[in-house]
């Protein structure tokens, strides 16, 4: 055990926090979160206990693709402040003892991009090679659809040029040719640029389809994953404790490839969304079997590296590594109408309003999520238990404005609610009527106090983050208790998924030099027999966390 390691990889015991500077707190009444206005907020996360925040995209944009759609990538999109506001975002969060990462979305660009426009103009263009051109769409190409309401192909025909562009996403979104050593080069400088400015990272998007040669004309003349790890070297080169989390959706044995296999050197982070979809058919079932399957399946990393756990995410919740039956289960269970769905394969709903606003089953889902082995990310919202609205499109139902109090636009602006960026929920219960920071700041049962203290646990148990995990075998199906070991430190982390009280018993070979052991969260009972019998009780949606301290 060595605690010095826990300030040296910060990522691996991190608290994130993902949010949409658009849509976090408006400054200036003209209806558009802003960096000015993210600042005012910053002590709601200081008090959270949140230790890195990781913003959605904020430059310029051509705004087709709430920011994802990027035209420049060395600016703040103007509607949202400038580089100086964004400098004094940055020097706020530090002085509270907050990082900061970045999306970093180099799969492609927008189409207004003046790489692109330069590009499409000009066959001789400098920037032509910085994009995929076809003649021909070419047979064996990439066919798989990001976006299958949206597009029929990932190839677009470019009147002026006379050829077909390659775009994975929107066709108003070109995929850049990483097989240009330009481009890869233009990365390192765009990487090198923020960190300069003080961020401490990014959250790398889409990677696999960064590294992806399908429908190129020309492959690289270096493997993209020796590329990755060069683009890792570099990062730590510049600032050497950033971080890069990747967005890697892909099943474990493939995501494995993106930290660098078993010697590391790539990605430090990715984010789980195997566990993500495990833990939807679990709660759906009542069962911790598929919990429990996705640890098993859950590769080694290299001890510098981590995972990083979420509830929910910014996009639509996918279950696409479900079978058709098991996502039929969840669909039925957590959004059985069309509207609540998405591709065929997600659902665009909160966690709240998936389980029907149940307070303790709503705990019991973040002290899972904040019991994996990984680091925990919150999406904005989460820990006043917002709900999604319905009314606006696709994927950004779940980027509605954040709801700070029972005031006019729900404190988010003073802006006349038709120029709001994007609608509120509506109605009492999930309003901001109902669900507000202010009102529970002030409820010491409320979430969000309850999930302050579940932060403020989890990050003095570097145990979970440090340690190795084992499973402590309950017979009961609905229980799902995990046991970390470092060093001479060992907690017990217990949860029952049922809508019943359960009690089991198991047994535990060392259970007498576990010693005396203390609850540091939840409800419960956990009784240690000198044969070693471990006997539980849990109520119905209940955890017990216990830390033992040995003789």
């Amino acid at each position: 055990m060595d605690i010095s390691r826990t300030g040296d990889v910060w990522w691996k015991n991190a608290v994130f926090y993902c949010l949409d500077v658009e849509t976090f707190q408006d400054s200036n009444g003209d209806g558009i979160g802003d960096f000015a206005g993210l600042t005012r907020r910053i002590d709601h996360l200081a008090r959270l206990g949140v230790t890195c925040i990781w913003l959605m995209p904020f430059y310029p944009t051509a705004n087709q693709d709430d920011g994802y759609d990027i035209t420049d990538y060395y600016g703040v999109d103007p509607r949202l402040g400038t580089l100086g506001d964004l400098a004094v975002f940055l020097r706020t969060a530090k002085d509270r003892g907050i990082r900061v990462i970045a999306d970093l979305v180099v799969n492609h660009t927008s189409d207004q991009h003046p790489w692109f426009r330069s590009a499409a103009s000009d066959r001789g263009s400098p920037y032509r090679d910085w994009y995929v051109w076809r003649d021909e769409i070419p047979p064996g190409g990439p066919k798989d659809l990001v976006f299958p309401d949206q597009e029929d192909s990932n190839w677009e025909w470019h009147e002026q040029s006379g050829q077909y562009y390659l775009h994975r996403f929107y066709r108003h979104q070109p995929d850049l040719n990483i097989s240009n050593p330009l481009v890869r080069e233009e990365i390192h400088k765009i990487v090198g640029f923020w960190l300069q400015l003080g961020l401490s990272g990014f959250r790398v998007d889409a990677v696999p389809f960064l590294l992806e040669t399908q429908g190129l004309d020309t492959p690289p003349e270096l493997d993209l994953h020796d590329w990755l790890r060069d683009l890792r070297s570099f990062v730590q080169r510049r600032c050497g404790d950033a971080v890069l989390l990747g967005e890697v959706n892909l099943p474990y044995q493939e995501v494995r490839r993106f930290y660098g296999d078993e010697g590391g050197g790539e990605l430090n982070m990715c984010l789980d969304f195997n566990m993500n979809q495990a833990l939807a058919l679990a709660l759906v079932r009542e069962d911790a079997g598929p919990l429990v399957h996705s640890l098993r399946a859950m590769p080694e990393l290299h001890p510098d590296d981590g995972w990083a756990h979420f509830a929910r995410n910014h996009d639509e919740w996918s279950l696409d590594k479900l079978t058709e039956a098991e996502r039929q289960q969840v669909f039925r269970a957590f959004g059985p109408d069309e509207e609540m769905q998405l591709y065929g394969r997600g659902l665009r709903r909160r966690i709240p309003t998936m389980l029907k606003g149940n307070a303790d089953r709503i705990r019991l889902v973040y002290s899972i999520v904040f019991a994996l082995p990984g680091a925990p990310v919150l999406f904005y919202g989460e820990e006043i238990g917002m709900a999604e609205n319905l009314d606006i499109p696709g994927r950004q139902s779940v980027r509605s404005p954040m709801q700070w109090a029972d005031r006019p636009n729900g404190g988010f602006s003073t802006a006349p609610e038709d120029r709001l960026s994007r609608p509120l929920v509506s109605g009492n219960r999930w309003g901001p009527k109902g669900v507000n920071v202010e009102a529970q700041e002030h409820d010491p049962q409320s979430l969000l106090n309850w999930l302050e203290r579940l932060v403020r646990r989890r990050r003095e148990m570097p145990e979970v983050a440090f340690g190795q995990w084992s499973f402590i075998p309950f017979p009961d199906a609905e229980i799902f208790a995990l046991r970390y070991d470092w060093g001479d430190r060992t907690v017990l982390l217990l949860h029952n998924l049922g809508k019943k009280a359960c009690a089991s018993q198991s047994r535990l070979d060392d259970a007498q030099s576990l010693g005396e052991l203390a609850t540091i969260q939840g409800q419960g009972r956990l009784d240690l027999a000198g044969d070693g019998t471990v006997t539980v009780e849990l109520p119905a949606y209940g955890a017990l966390w216990l830390r033992a301290h040995r003789a």
